[in-house]
C-alpha cells in the first residue's frame, strides 16, 4: 500500500530542508505504510529546484518534480496524476498541521470506509494558532461554501488532505481550478457525488511567512463557488462516477 506525500512550493529555498528531514524522519518512524515525498516546484525563481534536487540525492523516497506554471491545484494534480500511488495526499511545506494526524487520516481511507480525508481547524477538538484575521476569513469561507451547497465538511481550506486512488481519478478531471480553490471544488463535487469524507480534528499553527494573497484568493474563491453552482445546475458533472457503494 503505497502512500504519495506531495509538497507544493514556491520560492522555499529556506524552510524545504529542515520540512523534508522532519517529514522524512517522522513517516520513517510513525507510517504502516509505504510512502513517497514528492516536492513539487511551481516555477520557483530561487534555488528551489536545485535544494530540493539535493534532498531527493540525500532522502530515499523523495523525489522532485518541476512545473514551468505557478499553482498549486496545477501541481497537484500533475503529481497525483503520474504517480502510481494507492493513496495521494498533500501537506503544506511549513508543517503547520501536526504531522500526528497523518497517519490517522491515511488509516481512514486505507480501511475503506472513507475515500477523502481532511485536516479541520474547525471542528470543536482542533486546537489554532492564528492570527484574528486569519480566523475570521476563514470561518467566514466556510460558511460561504455551507450556504453556497449544504456541505457538512468543516474545513476546505487546511493543507491538509488525502484521497483513494479511485477517488482521485474521478474527481481531478472534471476539477478546473489550478489554484488555491482546487480544494474546495474537489470536497463539493466529492460530496455531492457520495464520496466519504473523513473529517479530521488537527492541532495548526499559522505559518507568519505565508505567501497567499488572502483578498485576490477570496476574490477567486467566490467566482470559483459560483462557477461550480452553475455547473451542477447544468448537470455538468452527471457522467462523473459517483461513490460505489460496498
Amino acid at each position: 500500500m503505497l502512500v504519495n506525500v506531495t509538497i507544493p512550493v514556491y520560492n522555499e529555498e529556506k524552510i524545504l530542508p529542515s520540512s523534508i528531514a522532519t517529514l522524512h524522519e517522522f513517516l520513517a518512524k510513525h507510517a504502516r505504510f509505504d510512502w513517497e515525498i514528492v516536492i513539487a516546484n511551481n516555477a520557483s525563481v530561487d534555488r528551489t529546484q536545485e535544494v530540493g534536487e539535493e534532498l531527493a540525492r540525500q532522502y530515499s523516497g523523495v523525489r522532485i518534480v518541476h512545473l514551468d506554471q505557478k499553482g498549486r491545484g496545477r501541481a497537484l494534480k500533475r503529481v497525483w496524476t503520474e504517480s502510481k500511488a494507492d493513496h495521494v495526499s498533500y501537506m503544506d511545506v511549513d508543517l503547520s498541521t501536526n504531522l500526528y494526524a497523518f497517519p490517522p487520516m491515511i488509516e481512514a481511507l486505507i480501511s475503506g470506509g472513507f475515500d477523502i480525508g481532511i485536516g479541520s481547524r474547525l471542528l470543536k477538538a482542533s486546537t489554532t494558532l492564528r492570527s484574528f484575521k486569519r480566523e475570521v476569513i476563514s470561518r467566514g469561507y466556510n460558511l460561504l461554501v455551507k450556504a453556497f451547497f449544504a456541505t457538512k465538511f468543516s474545513d476546505a481550506q487546511c493543507g491538509f488532505k488525502a484521497l483513494t486512488r479511485q477517488a482521485a481519478d474521478a474527481l481531478i478531471p472534471v476539477a478546473e481550478d489550478n489554484g488555491w480553490f482546487f480544494d474546495t471544488e474537489i470536497l463539493v463535487i466529492a460530496e455531492k457525488l457520495g464520496y466519504r469524507i473523513f473529517d479530521l480534528p488537527v492541532s495548526w499553527v499559522e505559518d507568519m511567512d505565508s505567501r497567499v494573497k488572502i483578498v485576490r484568493t477570496a476574490v477567486d474563491d467566490i467566482k470559483g463557488l459560483i462557477r461550480v453552482r452553475r455547473s451542477f445546475w447544468r448537470e455538468a458533472y452527471r457522467d462523473v462516477p459517483g461513490r460505489k457503494q460496498g
